[in-house]
């Protein structure tokens, strides 16, 4: 994706010191949020969850009215874009303990929106990663820079007709997939993979849990054994820049775009996402 704009603490740069610590140790954490009509879509969401991981890593000193500020800046007149931002816990000494370091760094990056095949809204292929999610609960959820074992999976494939992996744990069980949540449907239940060990607790995850609320669809976040998505009625995947996807080949073997989804998807459509500035959820 080309680089339209970027900030580092409010001024328009590229380049940041080798000194800091998301650099030096991936101490820190990002956000990637859509942006529509110069709107960027779901932003308390997003920083009700970079709040939550800014409080998990101790990254303290985070101000949200310069923070929002710079996020509907860069945002005003931009048709359609993706703005990934960034906060690290800034400057610090060699080694890892934590004293000292700062004033958190934040960073935003606007990019030109990418141009994926317009038919994998009705579908896409996907397989099963060898790489596995190790489990720490103590990062679990939030979205921290430590990206390798995504980098690791996405590289077991070159195929561009696979549009995604999905990745299970140590123990054979589904938690997410490289770049998003997946979703199965079992009768008339919706089943999402709990995510108190691994994975990332995404926001289009949270927001199609509340439409399948919204039209009285039963909802499970359980643990998922990776022999359930032999037996699934449907499945897709999500996050905030692809919306809903389809799955409706895995490994070879073809799976149903059913109902659900598509019910999920014109709720998705039909809901107001306005720009919302509150630092925590009303």
């Amino acid at each position: 994706m080309t680089l339209i704009a970027c900030r580092v603490d409010g001024r328009a740069e590229t380049r940041i010191s080798v000194l800091e610590r998301a650099l030096q140790y991936g101490d820190g954490l990002f956000e990637t949020l859509r942006v529509c009509d110069g709107r960027p879509q779901h932003l308390q969401r997003h920083l009700t969850r970079l709040q939550a991981g800014c409080e998990r890593l101790r990254i303290g000193g985070v101000e949200r009215g310069p923070l929002v500020d710079e996020i509907r800046e860069l945002a005003a007149g931009v048709d359609t874009a993706v703005l990934k931002l960034i906060v690290g816990r800034g400057h610090g000494a060699r080694g890892y303990g934590i004293e000292g370091c700062g004033p958190p760094r934040r960073i935003l990056c606007l990019h030109r929106w990418p141009q994926w095949p317009a038919e994998r809204e009705r579908g896409i292929r996907a397989r099963i990663c060898e790489t596995r999610l190790s489990p720490q609960p103590l990062l679990a959820g939030i979205k921290h820079l430590n990206r390798l074992e995504q980098v690791l999976a996405r590289a077991e494939w070159s195929d561009p007709a696979i549009a995604e992996g999905l990745m299970l744990d140590r123990n054979g069980r589904l938690v997410e997939g490289t770049m998003s949540n997946v979703f199965l449907v079992h009768g008339d239940t919706l089943v999402t993979p709990r995510l108190d060990a691994c994975g990332v607790a995404g926001v289009m995850r949270s927001v199609l849990l509340d439409c399948a609320s919204a039209l009285g669809i039963t909802t499970e976040v359980r643990a998922v054994e990776a022999r359930e998505l032999r037996e699934v009625d449907e499945l897709f995947v999500c996050n905030s820049l692809i919306g809903l996807w389809p799955v409706i080949e895995l490994d070879g073997r073809s799976l149903p775009a059913g109902p659900l989804g598509a019910r999920l998807q014109s709720q998705l459509e039909d809901a107001d996402n306005p720009v919302e500035t509150n630092w925590y959820p009303e």
